[in-house]
């Protein structure tokens, strides 16, 4: 393919296959709502994104159009492409067309699938493996979302979203752990399982299933295995720069799928790699101090069990006051999760609940950010329904011994940037 142009090329996933696409030699251009980190990165790289979606950004002599899964068919580019008679494919069929000739490690899961995943690349780069690798975040180590390889190696971030990691053909599938989520597609755990039980058989004999298969909720999907299990919770645990028990287990599954994909590599390869791995954007991110003097982190935990982790980590690190900012993601995950967002927040001292980002859904009156601040005070945690300027002012009352945390999959790091920018 010569032109291809990206719908949405500043989300995570679609920039990082652009920027593949760019470096198979293809004409790359693009367009997004707005700007922001990734889109930045696009144009630092030399690709064009236009900013605001019309129908005449769409060149009429491209000769395929991706879109990302968060733009409708009503979108006028789509539709654009369809006056012109352009092929689309969506993001992840796309993903699953670029590695079906390739030896692909797909790691999925519900918590911690952007760390592992690029804890993995950096293993098998620094091994001498030069893997390519697709990651959900921006990987400090690559200062990319994206890792350029020479062999046929690819790892890739999967998601199960609408099962679109059944559009991937792994020959090794990590499967972090497994929790109920993406509500709006998944009405039950058991309907989540049915798409990795799925995704499970369809690993070929030769090939490996990465996981801990004393999770209750992963158990009884590996019956179906064909492939050989390998369970990475015998992996040791590693030093690491970063903070949290479930780091060690995301370095212990990425020690394990390296195994699978290099059986020769050295355990002092995996130690030292992962000793240096210095995190992803989003991911337990220091971001500096206020004016102040109050230290600013960042993180993407939009799910109860991640909300909770993150916050008992962060406790481990200080003992003073920990006042979190979540952006609640989905009015569907947080309706159906409430009992579970309701005691996740016990480690912080003060929540200040944003108003929830509706993302792909309509606000029906059942699920709000006042609801959730409510439930949370019912535990004996202080928590406030408060919009962004007034979570920022909050902040800037924070004293220096204070710790601060902005969390959620929106928009809300934007507020971070701006406390440590003042």
């Amino acid at each position: 393919m010569k032109k291809i142009y990206f719908v949405g090329i500043g989300g995570i996933g679609m920039s990082a296959l652009a920027q593949y696409f760019r470096d198979q030699g293809a004409e790359v251009t693009g367009s997004d709502r707005e700007t922001g980190p990734v889109t930045e990165l696009l144009e630092k790289n030399g690709m064009q994104v236009v900013i605001g979606q019309k129908k005449e950004n769409v060149p009429s002599d491209v000769e395929i159009i991706v879109y990302s899964d968060a733009v409708s068919e009503e979108n006028p580019e789509r539709a654009r492409a369809r006056e012109l008679g352009i092929h689309q494919k969506s993001y992840f069929e796309m993903l699953g067309k670029v590695s079906d000739d390739k030896k692909t490690i797909a790691v999925a899961g519900t918590h911690g699938k952007t760390t592992t995943t690029g804890m993995l690349a950096k293993i098998l780069h620094d091994a001498g493996a030069s893997p390519t690798a697709v990651v959900g975040s921006i990987v400090k180590d690559f200062g990319s979302n994206y890792l350029h390889g020479d062999s046929d190696i690819f790892v890739v971030e999967a998601c199960e979203y609408k099962d679109h990691l059944l559009e991937l053909s792994p020959q090794v599938l990590v499967i972090t752990n497994l929790e109920w989520d993406h509500t709006d597609w998944f009405p039950s755990l058991s309907a989540l399982q049915e798409t990795f039980r799925k995704a499970i058989r369809r690993v070929p004999e030769d090939g490996v299933i990465v996981t801990n298969p004393n999770d209750k909720n992963i158990a009884p999907l590996l019956v179906s295995a064909k492939a050989k299990v390998v369970d990475y919770m015998k992996e040791p645990a590693l030093k690491l720069r970063l903070l949290g028990e479930f780091n060690v287990n995301n370095a212990r599954a990425a020690a394990a799928a390296a195994r699978a994909v290099l059986p020769t590599i050295s355990d002092s390869v995996i130690a030292e790699s992962l000793a240096s791995f210095e995190g992803t954007w989003r991911r337990f991110e220091y971001k500096g101090k206020t004016k102040n003097g109050a230290d600013v982190y960042d993180d993407y935990a939009h799910h109860p069990t991640a909300v909770r982790e993150t916050l008992k980590a962060l406790r481990q690190k200080t003992k003073n006051k920990i006042i979190v900012a979540f952006h609640p993601h989905l009015y569907s995950r947080t309706r159906d999760l409430l009992n579970e967002f309701s005691t996740a927040f016990c480690d912080a001292d003060r929540v200040l609940i944003a108003p929830i980002y509706a993302a792909r859904e309509v606000d029906d009156g059942s699920i709000s950010s006042e609801i959730l601040a409510s439930r949370i005070r019912a535990t004996g945690t202080e928590a406030v329904a408060l919009d962004f300027d007034a979570i920022e002012t909050e902040f800037t009352k924070a004293e220096s011994v204070d710790t601060i945390m902005t969390m959620g999959a929106g928009d809300i790091y934007k507020v971070a940037d701006q406390l440590v920018l003042k």
